[in-house]
């Protein structure tokens, strides 16, 4: 089954009638991109699995209420995001911060050899960050929210998302800084 003899508006028709080869295809065309995000969150192979797999059923399920107003790769990642807060969220592993007397080498961030890492590279050190720091750095700086709507959807302050985010990127760039060295 080829996923490119079929347009978006075929797939999301078939979806919408619980066509398997159509839900197929739409997990054949999103999951990959899907699946970077889930990990992003995860912090392991397995979890990401899970996060992803809720989120398809999720997908499938709420496909009638796709309004098209946007696209449909939007649609699905918001689904991905929020299902993988959720698990998150159940597993209470998101009150997982960096705490502030955590020791960061601030070193020099400008570095040359920053530039040679790999994404993979750098999805494997953010993989390392505390669950909540790492939920915290990945809706601001993958999802684009603001600190204001991480503070409302993780139930914390404000200033915890801002001081979150910061000590993250800072840790990041500190053992980016030394696998690149």
């Amino acid at each position: 089954m080829k996923v490119d003899l079929y347009n978006e508006e075929e797939i999301l028709k078939g979806c919408r009638k619980n066509k398997r080869q159509y839900q197929e295809m739409l997990y054949r065309k999103y999951a990959k991109k899907m699946y970077g995000i889930c990990l992003s969150y995860a912090g392991d192979r397995a979890m990401a699995q899970d996060m992803l797999q809720e989120s398809f059923i999720k997908i499938f399920n709420w496909i009638k209420n796709f309004k098209q107003e946007g696209s449909l790769e939007g649609w699905i990642r918001k689904i991905v995001t929020h299902t993988a807060i959720d698990l998150l969220r159940q597993q209470k592993r998101t009150q997982n911060f960096i705490s502030d007397k955590e020791e960061i080498n601030e070193g020099s961030y400008e570095s040359d050899a920053l530039q040679n890492l790999q994404t993979e590279d750098v999805l494997n050190q953010v993989s390392r960050l505390p669950e909540g720091a790492r939920l915290v750095f990945n809706l601001y700086a993958l999802e684009g929210y603001t600190h204001k709507e991480i503070a409302v959807k993780l139930n914390i302050t404000e200033g915890t998302s801002k001081s979150q985010f910061n000590r993250a990127r800072k840790l990041l760039m500190s053992w980016l800084n030394k696998i690149s060295a």
